[in-house]
């Protein structure tokens, strides 16, 4: 049932009043989970980025990256995902193509096209120009990496006889993700795979894979965001106000339509029925979960938020325990 599936992580790095702690702690402690888990069967391990953010949600999700393939010998590392346009593309490619050398090809670069219009103002780009500067980097990208000289002009970006140095001797995959139905069809158009977030537009992209003739190279990367206990009620109690602020900091962004008339969830209760989290025990996470490889062969990989903004360590390691002991094996089955 499970074909090449891999089970992984997903991290922020948020550290959110009022439960701060110091930040090299926070680091410390979440590579040695992640080391740990790698142990515990988890595959892959997923990073994404934003900037200017009090929490410390993830700026630099690369060096991150560079950290766990460190500490790490076969878990893939990814980002679900790095806002592309607000950065230069033949950075981005060095940045992947030395990954990729240093994890012995494990790393995928996972991009996306951004929304939030400080960080756009303050990295000099328009979100006007999201598309083209999203599809012209992707090119560029590609030509680094397959060695060539890049020889490119475009509406955004100019560059010319130049080739990147090392190359990778494993081209990361170039998956892309989104919400919205042009950014789906992008990605069954130009990516290697599919980033879904919550379940959106799975449909979407297995039709426009088809749209395109592409069929056999979909690839659907599933963050998901279940919640997995042994007693579902108990650890909601437990994880939320930690779901509500992580809820409300992504409404007040605009990650779900315009914040003016999104309304925020007034209690962790209404954040956890009515966004995309989902409460389940092993028994559920794995009916369901069988359900979903079913129905989507096309994807490769699902993973979970390792800890919730600013909840104990702890709680969150004992959600992953169960995972590894209550789940995954049986997936596997």
């Amino acid at each position: 049932m499970t074909r090449d599936v891999t089970f992984g992580l997903w991290y922020d790095f948020r550290n959110p009043e009022p439960w701060k702690r110091p930040f090299s702690r926070l680091y410390d402690d979440y590579l040695d989970q992640i080391a740990q888990a790698e142990s515990q069967g988890f595959g892959s391990v997923w990073l994404t980025e934003h900037h200017f953010c009090d929490d410390g949600y993830t700026p630099s999700p690369l060096v991150l990256a560079a950290a766990i393939g460190a500490r790490t010998k076969t878990m893939r590392i990814g980002t679900n995902l790095m806002i592309l346009p607000l950065h230069n593309p033949i950075r981005i490619a060095e940045d992947a193509a030395t990954l990729s050398l240093l994890t012995g090809g494990r790393f995928d670069l996972g991009v996306g096209i951004g929304y939030r219009d400080d960080e756009f103002r303050a990295f000099g780009r328009e979100l006007k120009f999201r598309p083209s500067l999203m599809e012209e980097a992707i090119e560029i990208i590609r030509r680094a990496w397959d060695g060539r000289p890049i020889d490119f002009e475009g509406k955004r970006f100019s560059v010319g006889h130049q080739k990147i140095s090392p190359q990778p001797e494993t081209a990361p995959r170039l998956l892309l993700g989104g919400m919205s139905e042009p950014a789906i069809d992008r990605a069954a158009r130009i990516g290697d795979g599919f980033l879904s977030t919550g379940g959106i537009g799975q449909d979407m992209y297995v039709a426009a894979l088809e749209r395109h003739g592409k069929q056999a190279d979909g690839a659907i990367i599933a963050g998901h965001w279940a919640i997995i206990a042994p007693d579902p009620a108990a650890e909601a109690e437990r994880v939320g106000p930690h779901v509500l602020y992580q809820a409300n900091e992504y409404i007040r962004w605009g990650a779900f339509g315009p914040p003016e008339t999104t309304p925020l969830f007034p209690d962790a209760k209404a954040a956890i029925e009515n966004g995309l989290y989902e409460l389940w025990d092993a028994d559920m996470a794995v009916d369901k979960l069988g359900a979903l490889l079913d129905a989507y062969p096309q994807i490769r990989d699902i993973h979970f938020w390792a800890q919730f903004p600013g909840e104990p360590l702890e709680q969150g390691q004992r959600r992953l325990d169960y995972i590894a002991e209550k789940v995954l094996p049986r997936l596997r089955a």
